[in-house]
């Protein structure tokens, strides 16, 4: 049964009280002090109500996450933390904005949830990260690419940096 709102139009939830503990001093109590949305999330800006640190939660949709085949053939739970640092990683030192990465990160979860499958492999996943960063940043591109890819030889950059610039050229003459 769904909850509703009191009579008076008040909280559906009058007596649902959440705790969120305080990272510095471990408190249970703390008060919202912001919140807004914030893409895919709810933003809320957090104080102790103990000793006052301030910080930051999101609050996000769980979306149904197909597990995650390695090359190796071992299974394990999507991890967004894990495409995020990836895609840092390719995006250090470059002008990609880490709303640019957050977006990117949202992009991929959507996309691996919208496939409804149970397992996806690794590949599929680095795929779509590739594919992504390549709309964002050449660079960066190369760098996740070769990674992934565990090129070997100089070669095999030289193929991509190709490939980059015949899709380049091709982009211009449309």
């Amino acid at each position: 049964m769904a909850p509703s709102a009191s009579a008076s139009g008040g909280d559906p939830f009058p007596h649902q009280v959440i705790f969120m503990r305080c990272p510095r001093c471990n408190e249970e109590r703390s008060s919202v002090i912001d919140s807004r949305a914030d893409g895919g999330a709810i933003r809320r800006r957090r104080e102790c109500q103990s000793c006052e640190y301030r910080f930051t939660t999101y609050e996000r949709v769980e979306l149904s996450l197909p597990v995650v085949v390695k090359k190796d053939g071992r299974r394990e739970a999507f991890d967004r933390n894990k495409v995020r640092t990836g895609i840092a990683r390719a995006c250090e030192k470059r002008p990609v904005s880490a709303q640019t990465v957050d977006s990117l990160v949202d992009q991929i979860e959507y996309r691996v949830s919208e496939m409804c499958v149970r397992e996806v492999s690794s590949r599929e996943i680095g795929e779509h990260i590739i594919s992504a960063l390549r709309e964002v940043d050449e660079i960066a591109y190369v760098r996740f690419a070769s990674v992934y890819r565990e090129f070997s030889e100089v070669g095999q950059f030289v193929d991509t940096l190709l490939a980059l610039g015949a899709m380049g050229a091709l982009q211009k003459q449309k």
